[in-house]
């Protein structure tokens, strides 16, 4: 029964190469996913955010009527 080849050194490279670029992928996958995380809550800041100008800029809108039927 012949023994198990050895493999070269060019392929052992490669595999800690490809180990590597994995693990690289791995993380830049998770950072991906936590920046897109953020991005959502930072839009859902801004809707709210925005909403509330909107009902602010009615209540002066109608803070500013009613002076005028005041003068």
């Amino acid at each position: 029964m012949p023994w198990p080849r050895k493999p070269s050194l060019d392929a052992q490279k490669l595999k800690q190469e490809n180990d590597v670029l994995r693990t690289t992928i791995c993380c830049l996958r998770r950072e991906l996913e936590n920046k897109q995380s953020q991005v959502g809550g930072l839009e859902l800041l801004l809707h709210e955010r925005l909403e509330r100008i909107d009902q602010l800029t009615a209540t002066i809108d109608q803070l500013r009527e009613q002076i005028k039927r005041l003068r």
